[in-house]
C-alpha cells in the first residue's frame, strides 16, 4: 500500500498513529506529497480527485481518501480494535467527528493567514472558526472526559491530534482556559511514544 501524505497534516498524523498502534507501519510506503487548496499535486489528483492528503492506494481496490475512511479501513484490516463495537462505537465516532471539526476549523484559520493575501483576509472569519474550536474543547471537557480516560480508541487519537494541531499552528490562542480536565488529559496523552514520534516538523 502507498500512503500519500504531508508530514505537517494532522489528518495524516491520525493515520500514522493508527499504523503504529496496530503494527501496520511496515505495510505502507510513504509518498511525500505537497498539495494545497490552490496548488494541487498532479500525481495526487490521479489518485484522489479532491487532491487532499491522506490518500491510501490499495492493491485490491480504488484509492481511499478522507482520514476517517482510511483509519476505519486500516483498523478493520488489523482486527477492529480502535473502533469498538456496541454502544461505545457511536461515542467513538462522535468523538472523532468532534475532533475533526476542531481540525477543520483550525486548518481554515491556517489557510486564511498563510494562503490568502493580507488585504483579503477576514478577521471575523478567523474568530468564527476559533469559536468552533473553543466550543469543541468545552464540549470535550464537560461531556467526554470519561470516554477519553477509557480504553484507547480512534476518538482519543483524533482528539490528541486535533489539540496538538491547534497548539502547532495557533499556539498563541488558549484552548486550555476553563478546560482543566481536558488540559490534563492532553498533557498525559501527548507524552505517549507515538505522539512524540509523529510530531510534525516546524513549517
Amino acid at each position: 500500500m502507498k500512503l500519500y501524505y504531508a508530514p505537517t497534516s494532522p489528518y495524516v498524523r491520525k493515520v500514522m498513529i493508527l499504523l503504529e498502534e496496530t503494527g501496520q507501519r511496515d505495510a505502507v510506503e510513504l509518498v511525500n506529497t505537497a498539495t494545497t487548496p490552490i496548488a494541487a499535486d498532479a500525481g495526487l489528483l490521479a489518485k484522489n480527485p479532491l487532491a487532499k492528503v491522506p490518500a491510501l492506494e490499495r492493491p485490491d481496490g480504488p484509492t481511499l481518501y478522507d482520514s476517517r475512511v482510511i483509519t476505519a479501513y486500516l483498523d478493520d484490516r488489523a482486527g477492529g480494535r480502535l473502533y469498538p463495537q456496541g454502544a461505545r462505537r457511536w461515542d467513538t465516532l462522535t468523538l472523532e467527528a468532534t475532533a475533526d471539526g476542531i481540525l477543520d476549523a483550525a486548518l481554515l484559520m491556517t489557510y486564511e493567514t498563510r494562503l490568502r493575501p493580507e488585504d483579503k483576509r477576514m478577521p471575523e472569519w478567523v474568530e468564527g472558526q476559533w469559536d468552533k474550536i473553543a466550543r469543541g474543547a468545552a464540549a470535550l471537557n464537560t461531556r467526554w472526559m470519561s470516554h477519553l480516560q477509557g480504553p484507547l480508541d480512534m476518538g482519543q487519537i483524533a482528539v490528541g491530534c486535533a489539540l496538538a494541531y491547534v497548539d502547532f499552528r495557533h499556539g498563541e490562542r488558549d484552548w486550555r482556559s476553563g478546560n482543566d480536565g481536558l488540559s490534563g488529559w492532553f498533557r498525559d496523552f501527548e507524552s505517549r511514544e507515538w505522539m512524540q514520534s509523529t510530531t510534525p516538523p516546524a513549517a
